[in-house]
């Protein structure tokens, strides 16, 4: 087997890099909430499983200040999820990317709410996804 032979003159050096973007998530939140427009959903709480994608400017980030925290995230979530009853998902669901926003970097944000036992047991889950931009 021959080794083929290296070419003589030093490689050309690559471009820098530059981050350009960055998207925090999380993923798979649960949280209880009291949700929903029936008479039976009124009085009692139920699961939903939050997915929350945020555009941010956050490049060059070396410490937890430089970014955003995953616990904001979380916490706005439970915040909402104790703030009385919701009737419907989508306003849930704005409400949370509302409070994403209060963070100046955050440019854009993804939330996903699954509400599992809307549909129980003929469906996995039902829900809604919305995407708010900065203005």
């Amino acid at each position: 087997m021959t080794v083929a032979s290296l070419p003589d003159e030093a490689p050309t050096p690559a471009a820098p890099l530059r981050v350009v973007g960055a998207k925090i998530f999380v993923r798979g939140l649960k949280v209880d909430a009291e949700i929903g427009v029936y008479a039976h959903e009124y009085g009692r709480r139920q699961p939903l499983v939050i997915d929350v994608e945020l555009d941010a400017a956050v490049a060059g980030a070396e410490r937890l200040a430089d970014t955003l925290n995953y616990e904001t995230v979380a916490n706005a979530a439970r915040d909402l999820a104790e703030n009385g009853h919701w009737q419907l998902v989508e306003t849930f669901a704005e409400r949370l990317a509302e409070a994403m926003f209060a963070d100046p970097r955050v440019s854009r944000a993804r939330v996903r709410i699954e509400k599992p036992l809307a549909l129980a047991p003929v469906a996995e889950a039902a829900g809604v996804e919305i995407v708010v931009v900065r203005a």
